[in-house]
């Protein structure tokens, strides 16, 4: 049986979209790519790769606990990037979030990301 719900939480930026901040499947959270966007301003954090990684982890962490799961509970990470040589930077911050039992990974440098975003972050997550 395939049971499917929207993840939603006031903890996280909205959608700037016709998107779901997450969406729940059979015990897994699939999140949405997360933007450095303060939930409480609507608006992106400063331009600085360190603090909008954190802002993006802040984000993507408030939906996965938002279905009362934990950021050892994401098992796939997908991070663009508008700048690979932010790469370092980015996992100083990132490493902060994820401590053991890293999940996968991909990294990769895009051309643009929505509001000029420097970072952008989405993962699956699964309830063990």
């Amino acid at each position: 049986m395939n049971t499917k719900r929207i993840v939603s939480t006031t903890n996280a930026p909205s959608a700037i979209g016709p998107y779901s901040q997450g969406v729940w499947v059979d015990g897994f959270l699939f999140v949405s790519g997360q933007l450095p966007i303060d939930p409480a301003t609507g608006s992106i954090v400063q331009s600085d790769i360190s603090i909008q990684t954190r802002r993006v982890l802040d984000n993507l962490m408030a939906v996965v606990e938002a279905c009362d799961l934990h950021m050892s509970d994401i098992v796939k990470v997908t991070v663009y990037m508008m700048n690979m040589d932010d790469f370092n930077s980015m996992n100083e911050v990132y490493k902060e979030f994820f401590t053991v039992d890293f999940p996968a990974r991909v990294a990769v440098q895009v051309a643009r990301l929505p509001k000029n975003a420097l970072i952008e972050i989405d993962a699956i997550a699964i309830k063990r």
